[in-house]
């Protein structure tokens, strides 16, 4: 193999399914992107391209690559070994900093990627309750595990198809879809099947359609309906998890969730996932309770390290960087659009945002579909070739790190309004 980017993925589809080992890999244009190594806010392919990320690993990286606090951690810890299959201190030291800041006077159990997280969340949940019925809202990704790989009917209410192959239809039964952002909707649900719902799982912050904010009045429905029918409100934080607030979403705006699963950020870019929450439904986890779970890699030191070392330069340093630069990128976004095209929309969260073309708001998946797909690809296309790294999909988002200053949001301004230019007289 070489530096050649369209030899390496040829190399790659003779052994690994597609040439990648997730989907989403193998639609970023113009070229295939076989990454050499990053720094900062930039990665550098293997054929010498430097490209600013504003992918960011899909999330984690809110200190930017390499980052010298956790790479000094991470070599420390590897001085002294990498995997035990027993308790370290690093794991107490991570779960103590997270509690206090995600749920303070709960439990928290490691696990090893937010797909895992929400599995056990909802296995707690259905453990607590005696109830087997979740409910999950269109749009939302909870990992690739069998319950939540589902899609809506065309009512609120209807259960779940799925939406992959070798997902029985006996399992995503037992999971009931709503829209999100829709009060009445979920409230429905709940009258049609309240006393079977064991958990309601949601992402409080859409980040897996582009990004889609809740509405004031869906949150209270999520908190008020849960509690009058004693199931188990489940929010899923792998992404806004330290990067809305040091509290999450739960702090951003103000509820309290009693489940929350986590991810990415907390082990800075290590594989990782976590499940927080209430003492008496995470008391029901083996070996205390009767609810299992096992892992070898629950708690690997080389993740624990990180996390500990990416948190504490979160505690010292704050979120106002990464959510600044994202606030300049919307305005450029914005300023771009109107006046090259007609109908958009820019939604953002902090340090997470997303642009549509061709709608004038996006509140639901509903709105994502109407928007210019097409559109939104070819700037991706444009951008790659000038240098700025944005996610291949429109379904995903545009992060920011505490490293992206202004000479990255100058470099970005040059190379949208290019793009957008291009995309605009084709």
């Amino acid at each position: 193999m070489t530096g050649d980017p369209e030899r390496i993925l040829m190399e790659a589809s003779r052994y690994l399914v597609g040439g990648v080992n997730s989907p989403v890999r193998a639609f970023y244009k113009p070229l295939p992107l076989v990454v050499a190594r990053g720094e900062g806010p930039y990665i550098y392919d293997v054929a010498g391209r430097r490209l600013l990320d504003h992918v960011l690993g899909y999330g984690p990286l809110i200190l930017g690559h390499r980052h010298p606090a956790v790479l000094e951690r991470v070599r420390s810890t590897l001085e002294n070994g990498w995997l035990y299959g027993a308790l370290t201190i690093d794991e107490v030291r991570l779960a103590e900093k997270i509690l206090h800041h995600i749920y303070p006077g709960g439990l928290i159990r490691f696990v090893n990627s937010g797909t895992e997280a929400t599995m056990l969340a909802i296995r707690l949940a259905r453990g607590f309750t005696g109830r087997d019925k979740i409910v999950k809202f269109e749009g939302c990704y909870h990992g690739a595990h069998d319950h939540v790989l589902v899609k809506a009917g065309s009512a609120a209410s209807h259960l779940g198809v799925p939406t992959s192959k070798g997902v029985p239809q006996a399992v995503t039964g037992l999971t009931l879809v709503a829209k999100y952002n829709d009060p009445e909707g979920l409230e429905q649900v709940f009258r049609e099947h309240g006393d079977d719902i064991a958990a309601v799982i949601v992402e409080p912050v859409i980040g897996n359609y582009g990004v889609i904010p809740p509405r004031k009045e869906f949150l209270q429905a999520l908190t008020s309906l849960t509690r009058e029918y004693g199931s188990i409100l489940i929010f899923d934080e792998v992404i806004t998890g330290f990067r809305l607030s040091l509290g999450g979403a739960q702090e951003y705006y103000g509820i309290r969730a009693d489940l929350v699963t986590l991810g990415k950020i907390i082990g800075g870019g290590f594989p990782i996932g976590a499940v927080a929450g209430r003492r008496e439904i995470m008391e029901l986890l083996t070996p205390k309770g009767p609810v299992f779970n096992a892992g070898t890699f629950n708690g690997h030191p080389v993740s624990m390290a990180a996390g500990i070392a990416t948190i504490e330069t979160l505690e010292k340093e704050g979120l106002n960087r990464a959510s600044r630069a994202a606030r300049a990128l919307e305005e450029v976004i914005s300023d771009t659009l109107r006046r090259r095209v007609g109908d958009y929309t820019v939604n953002r969260v902090e340090s997470m945002l997303q642009f549509y073309i061709g709608v004038d708001r996006v509140e639901t998946p509903l709105d994502v579909a109407r928007a210019d797909k097409d559109a939104y690809l070819k700037i991706h296309e444009e951008l790659s070739r000038n240098g700025v790294l944005i996610a291949p999909s429109q379904m995903e988002a545009l992060f920011t790190s505490i490293v992206h200053g202004d000479a990255e949001i100058e470099l970005f301004q040059e190379a949208f309004e290019k793009a957008v230019e291009r995309v605009a007289r084709d």
